[in-house]
């Protein structure tokens, strides 16, 4: 394969996402418009991956190579490309999504080095590889490489995932249907959330969760908000996480007030998401849970408000 050698910077945008959806653990995702990272390549003198600098994380993040998501997710693209011939690469990359937030972080960064790189090279990795890149990535943070964050970012839309290679199944998204999400001013760690989950599930949860989990599937393909709202329900996932989510119920009952369809954790916390019939809805559900979150807590939080199923991620125009 060759490659077009490019010393400017190339550019490219990678959504949050919200993953789990309630009842799918580990399986759906949907992408937002806003916020997102971006990530800005460059070919290097040296060999190697080289991360120049991170902004927007309070110098939470390393810079290490082998410990970053985005070099990571990048390192793997490269070794399967361009394998030995590979050039060294510079990155930088601006921190959109919060840390420890429950919306992707980790796999915008790692989804906008892959698309953003794929761009720089000209390389035109099927996008089920760049998919493969970035969900390995996974590991460094979550300790287990699961693409329900790192597909919606990608591909956009909302989309279920299958098995560990990963396999995508597009999912349609009903007209008008739009998110809240609340982000208190906490952080829950991906690991920590990860470990409290029982490696065993009662059946009659299990049956429970298996039956939202096809509802939500029909719903979507029906455009039926009524099937929609009954699914959104975690019998699993949810009742062991909620101790780490400050204002949780709170949160949930003002977005019921407001008209919302339903209101989970968006995967593993702290934020909150609330599916809505139109974007109006979505306005005032964030609003009123953003004001129980307080009341409820003393917290502050940052709130976004997106049609669900936003555009995936994509390189960057200048200006942009």
């Amino acid at each position: 394969m060759t490659f077009r050698q490019n010393r400017g910077w190339v550019r490219a945008f990678a959504p949050a996402t919200v993953a789990n959806v309630a009842c799918g653990f580990d399986v759906f995702g949907f992408a937002l418009e806003q916020p997102g990272d971006v990530v800005a390549a460059r070919t290097h003198a040296q060999p190697g991956i080289v991360i120049a600098e991170i902004t927007g994380d309070g110098g939470k993040l390393t810079r290490d190579a082998e410990g970053n998501t985005a070099s990571v997710a990048l390192a793997r693209l490269l070794r399967e490309t361009l394998g030995e011939r590979a050039p060294g690469i510079e990155l930088r990359v601006d921190k959109g999504v919060p840390l420890e937030s429950g919306l992707g972080s980790s796999a915008a960064s790692a989804v906008a080095a892959v698309v953003a790189v794929d761009a720089l090279l000209d390389l035109r990795a099927p996008r089920e590889l760049l998919l493969r890149c970035a969900t390995e990535s996974e590991r460094v943070v979550a300790g287990a490489a699961h693409a329900d964050n790192v597909a919606p970012s990608l591909y956009g839309g909302f989309v279920l995932v299958r098995d560990a290679e990963p396999r995508v199944v597009d999912l349609p998204v009903p007209a008008g249907l739009a998110c809240a999400v609340v982000r208190p001013h906490a952080a829950v760690s991906t690991r920590v959330a990860r470990a409290i989950l029982a490696q065993h599930v009662e059946l009659h949860r299990a049956v429970t969760q298996w039956g939202n989990t096809a509802a939500l599937v029909a719903a979507l393909f029906r455009s039926d908000l009524a099937l929609l709202a009954s699914a959104l329900h975690d019998a699993v996932v949810e009742p062991a996480r909620s101790p780490l989510v400050p204002g949780l119920p709170a949160m949930q009952a003002a977005a019921r007030k407001a008209g919302a369809l339903g209101c989970c954790l968006a995967g593993s916390g702290p934020s909150v998401f609330a599916l809505c019939a139109t974007l109006g809805v979505a306005r005032v559900s964030a609003e009123w849970m953003a004001a129980a979150l307080t009341e409820a807590s003393g917290l502050a939080s940052d709130v976004y408000v997106s049609v669900v199923g936003a555009r995936g991620a994509r390189p960057l125009a200048e200006g942009e």
